[in-house]
């Protein structure tokens, strides 16, 4: 299976074709921290993160956490952590997951900049969006679209951005 975005607001995947959002600065094929571009390529999905206390435990085929308070996602690129799942300790080095809006009920994180490179991106998600508003790199669903999304995934889907 294969989620396709060809474009800043289309999203396929099977016989489905989601309307969805992008980082605002566009499509880009050298994605560097805040820049504000989604960067192109071919990912693995990594994890679903919800919000149990929002949206249940929802039904799907991949590796799936709940959200905690204290979880957050490095992007200080001079960390160690850079691009991972951290417990929040310092309110600078992080994109916090446990949100009081609901963009973060669910997040499936990819595998974009899995080596770590610092400056290369960190925080590349699918989340949820209720506007379609550009995102600052992420890719972004209705909540609707993505429980479309959650059904039809397993641990090889791809995405492929671009």
């Amino acid at each position: 299976m294969l989620i396709h975005v060809p474009n800043k607001n289309t999203l396929i995947i099977d016989d489905f074709k989601l309307r969805c959002c992008i980082g605002k600065k566009g499509l880009n094929s050298n994605k560097k921290e805040g820049d504000y571009s989604t960067p192109k390529g071919l990912f693995n999905l990594k994890k679903l993160y919800f919000r149990k206390d929002r949206v249940g435990i929802p039904k799907c085929k991949i590796n799936k956490k709940i959200i905690k308070r204290d979880m957050a996602w490095c992007d200080d690129p001079k960390n160690k952590k850079y691009n991972e799942e951290i417990k929040i300790v310092d309110k600078r080095l992080k994109e916090n997951l446990h949100r009081k809006d609901s963009k973060y009920d669910y997040i499936i994180s990819i595998s974009h900049n899995e080596k770590k490179t610092p400056g290369k991106g960190s925080a590349v998600f699918i989340h949820l969006t209720d506007n379609y508003k550009p995102t600052a790199g992420c890719v972004a669903l209705k909540k609707k679209d993505f429980e479309i999304l959650l059904r039809l995934i397993n641990k090889k889907t791809k995405i492929k951005i671009g």
